[in-house]
């Protein structure tokens, strides 16, 4: 999956890294997204784990940053 991939190494918890593959798992719903390994989920799982870095914790929250985010692309 691409965000464990893009969290190998970080400074995140089990549990906020818990809560940010629950936030993924949300937008690639939101998206519509069955393959991950479509390229576009990396985009999503790099979106996720910034917004992870700014202190949101709630994964609805983050899903909701993440896909706005995208939007603007």
């Amino acid at each position: 999956m691409p965000i464990d991939r893009l969290l190998k190494g970080s400074n995140f918890s089990a549990a906020e890294i818990e809560i940010l593959n629950r936030a993924f798992d949300r937008a690639l719903k939101t998206l519509g997204l069955v393959d991950r390994n479509d390229p576009i989920t990396e985009i999503v799982a790099a979106k996720i784990i910034a917004a992870g870095e700014r202190g949101l914790r709630d994964p609805k929250e983050i899903s909701d940053v993440a896909l706005k985010e995208l939007e603007g692309h």
